[in-house]
């Protein structure tokens, strides 16, 4: 952050501990602009309008009826607020979605979750590649919703998928970008949802987004031993 904003080590130390109450201008502009946010949002203002960096969504359905709700609502929404939507699903998804939303739909991307989701590392390049093209071509916020798939993955082969998704709120935390991520409760099994639940600051009730109560940091979940070694 020193680096990117220009702001020495220890005054941002300051600031962050509390001990600097009164920060320069100068200073809360380069601090937002090398975090992507707005200073009225730095500083926790009520009157910022933009969203909060990086929203990270769990939701967990057990029926066509309920994906539809999740993943449609979702992108209607991004598609009102003229945001930059992208859905990476299975074919058969994508025409629920389209038989949903109708010619709304041409204004989402679609991808297919067989080709986008072949390795973690792939696939997180393939969101920042995404992401940055779209900022960099004007989008003000960027909205995905995406689903795996769990047919028979090997443990180690979870593993990998669940650090995939503990390493999305590292490398995402300060994008412009609001995340859904799917998961079908009919073939997902029970302890790939519950390392979801641990992965996802956020967990859908209902049709809104509210703090995960079994969601562990990063720092944590990817560093205690043995946090991933269990039975499939």
């Amino acid at each position: 952050m020193a680096y990117h904003s220009g702001v020495s080590w220890s005054a941002i130390a300051q600031i962050e501990s509390g001990r600097r109450k009164d920060v320069r201008l100068s200073s809360l502009t380069a601090l937002a602009d090398a975090l992507q946010l707005s200073v009225d949002h730095l500083v926790g203002s009520t009157a910022a309008i933009s969203p909060k960096p990086l929203g990270h969504c769990l939701h967990i359905y057990e029926s066509d009826e309920e994906f539809v709700g999740a993943a449609g609502g979702f992108i209607r929404e991004g598609i009102e607020r003229s945001e930059c939507v992208l859905a990476v699903m299975t074919k058969r998804q994508t025409d629920l979605i389209h038989d949903a939303l109708g010619d709304a739909a041409r204004s989402v991307e679609f991808k297919n979750t067989s080709e986008w989701y072949r390795s973690p590392s792939e696939t997180l390049d393939a969101y920042r590649e995404f992401v940055n093209e779209q900022l960099a071509g004007g989008a003000h916020w960027i909205r995905i919703v995406g689903e795996a798939c769990w047919t028979g993955y090997s443990r180690a082969k979870v593993d990998g998928w669940m650090r995939y998704e503990s390493m999305v709120n590292l490398s995402f935390a300060s994008a412009p970008a609001t995340l859904l991520c799917l998961y079908d409760a009919r073939s997902a099994p029970e302890n790939v949802l519950a390392d979801a639940r641990r992965t996802h600051p956020e967990l859908a009730h209902a049709a809104e987004c509210g703090p995960s109560p079994d969601f562990r940091r990063a720092e944590d979940f990817l560093l205690v031993p043995g946090q991933l070694r269990r039975p499939v």
